[in-house]
């Protein structure tokens, strides 16, 4: 369940102390009305669940990055594969033969490492067809996706040799189409169009890691993956624009260091992105103990910017968005 900022019938409160007493009331009942945990997520008609909310360290209980997109029961696209994410997405229900597009936004291991567990789980699937896998190109010692494939699954030098019919279509396994995402692109391209699933990729800035932000629109509805960015990439807010679902991340609180500013987007410019781009929904994300720590300061600085609905999101949380059919039957409802 998600809180909404300002709450209905809420009047406007006078003066600096009330005001920063009714955004601290807010923020704590945000805390308490978050999405609740559903392993049931896809008995809705659309849903996005959080399969980890947490960042590479081990210290809070939280799987790593990973976001899965729920259509009519079928888990469609799973957006990162962080550490941990394999277990939450045997929680969830999931289904490897479901997917339609694995969508790898960098290859940090908090955003990439579950990756060989899911390939090996898929070989007990029921899956015949290609997995489509889209990734970023190299930069710096960074490999590009192809590389980062071959460096796992090639049959002689790979990590997970045993798991190169990958690569082939053979051995009994899938073949995965990699599309990887050059990483001087200015304006986002379309990476998958199938089955009524749109998916554009964005390059973002992440310090000297090539990192790749998502739009995904099924059913009527926009969903926007931010990734790991330091929010200094103008193109981001274009197409982050509007979204119904916008999931951006909270790794570093307001006075972080150079070097961690150089990667994640300060609370503050969390803000300005949701102040300029107006998404129905934003979720915060990809929490570390380093940010945990002000998570309501983090929250009430949003919120000060930010009027639509607000969540802090949590493993296995799951926020429904109903097809556009769906929602004009509701709206002619007395």
């Amino acid at each position: 369940m998600t809180a909404v900022f300002p709450l209905p019938g809420e009047r406007p409160v006078q003066g600096l102390w009330a005001r920063r007493m009714a955004l601290s009331v807010l923020v704590l009942t945000l805390l308490s009305l978050n999405a609740v945990a559903e392993p049931s997520c896809s008995a809705h008609p659309l849903a996005l669940q959080i399969l980890g909310s947490g960042g590479p360290v081990a210290d809070d209980s939280r799987a790593s990055s990973g976001y899965l997109l729920w259509h009519q029961g079928r888990s469609r696209l799973l957006v990162d594969a962080g550490s941990g994410v394999f277990t939450r997405f045997g929680e969830a229900g999931a289904r490897f033969a479901d997917l339609d597009l694995l969508a790898l936004s960098h290859f940090h291991t908090d955003h990439a490492a579950s990756l060989p567990a899911l390939l090996k789980s898929g070989y007990f699937s029921s899956r015949r067809r290609p997995l489509p896998v889209v990734g970023p190109g190299a930069a710096g010692p960074f490999p590009s996706l192809d590389q980062f494939l071959h460096r796992l699954l090639d049959r002689k030098q790979g990590a997970f040799a045993y798991l190169a019919g990958y690569l082939t279509g053979t051995d009994g396994l899938v073949k995965l189409e990699p599309t990887t995402v050059k990483v001087d692109l200015r304006e986002p391209v379309t990476v998958y169009d199938a089955g009524g699933l749109r998916v554009e990729a964005l390059p973002v800035p992440h310090g000297i890691v090539p990192a790749l932000a998502f739009r995904a629109t099924v059913a009527g509805r926009t969903l926007v993956f931010g990734s790991d960015q330091n929010g200094s990439g103008a193109a981001f807010k274009d197409l982050a624009r509007g979204a119904d679902l916008l999931v951006l991340h909270a790794a570093i609180p307001e006075r972080a260091g150079r070097a961690a500013r150089s990667l994640h987007a300060v609370p503050s410019r969390l803000a300005d992105i949701a102040r300029d781009t107006d998404p129905a929904t934003l979720v915060i994300s990809h929490w570390m103990a380093r940010s945990l720590r002000h998570q309501q300061a983090i929250a009430s600085s949003i919120v000060e910017q930010y009027g639509g609905k607000l969540a802090l999101a949590q493993d296995l949380d799951c926020f429904p968005l109903l097809p556009e059919v769906q929602q004009e039957q509701d709206s002619d409802v007395p």
